[in-house]
């Protein structure tokens, strides 16, 4: 099976000739790409009307669904009460994605300001696993959780944080931004070395089967030091990082099968179809 390519959210080509979400799958078919991240980052708020089309023409045009789950998800607050609440919002995230027909939901894990990291990651892990069970209860045990790596460096999140957290369950793939990673490391991913070295990483910790099918976010990000991610950008950046071509080549090479989704500033439909297209080109 290929890697698939797709956007997160609707790009600003899409917006300008159609309305609404349901027609996505249409869309992204035409331009020659395969996949989609529907956006809940602001709340789960998904109509069965909206989510049975979403699902209906998903399947006619042949295009993965995924969900991103709520931004203001806090595996690790230092507060029951929000790691609680954040259980909740991600039982919501997995009803949606069941209605619309994805299998993966990517989670945030949160902020370990006020703590250790390790402290952090030990809240996020017992919080994930509370939020496993609780998503397992209501039937919708094919959800597949996706922590993802995060850009700022107060955040937790950092690649090893990620597989940490994705050991908990052989369900659960991790979410590899590698926009993300670049930002919190400054500029750390200079080429194929590197890129290398993650995908090292995640099979060594996960197994052979989750690095084949791993999620991935995909976007240039300008950074600040010592904070991090600043803002996305788009492929037309060349001062911030990271090159995809590089990860392109080691993917056909590996004969990995990951989902990227690409998170450029409004172009983020024709950038995942240039991934693409450099991908088929090395195949």
């Amino acid at each position: 099976m290929p890697a698939l390519f797709g956007p997160a959210g609707n790009s600003e080509s899409f917006l300008k000739k159609y309305k609404s979400s349901v027609d996505v799958p249409q869309f992204v078919k035409e331009l020659g790409i395969d996949a989609y991240e529907y956006q809940c980052g602001r709340g789960v708020r998904v109509s069965d009307e909206t989510a049975f089309a979403l699902h209906e023409n998903a399947e006619k045009f042949g295009v993965k669904l995924s969900l991103h789950a709520p931004y203001f998800i806090s595996l690790s607050s230092i507060e029951k009460e929000k790691r609680d609440n954040s259980i909740n919002f991600i039982l919501q995230s997995a009803d949606a994605a069941s209605r619309i027909g994805a299998d993966r939901i990517v989670i945030h894990a949160g902020s370990c300001a006020k703590i250790t990291r390790e402290e952090a990651l030990e809240l996020a892990k017992d919080t994930l696993v509370r939020a496993r069970a609780k998503v397992v209860s209501r039937g919708l045990g094919n959800t597949h959780f996706c922590p993802e790596t995060m850009g700022k460096v107060n955040q937790l999140g950092n690649l090893e944080e990620v597989l940490e957290l994705c050991a908990l369950d052989e369900t659960f793939i991790p979410c590899i931004d590698f926009g993300h990673l670049n930002a919190r490391t400054f500029g750390g991913i200079k080429g194929k070395v590197e890129y290398e070295e993650i995908l090292d990483k995640i099979e060594n910790k996960l197994g052979s089967d989750r690095v084949k099918m791993f999620h991935s976010h995909f976007s240039k990000i300008m950074y600040t030091q010592p904070g991090g991610e600043k803002k996305h950008l788009t492929f037309e950046d060349d001062t911030y990082g990271p090159k995809f071509e590089p990860l392109m080549e080691l993917i056909a090479k590996k004969n990995l099968s990951p989902i990227f989704i690409c998170e450029s500033a409004g172009t983020q439909a024709e950038d995942a179809l240039a991934m693409k297209q450099y991908y088929k080109s090395v195949l």
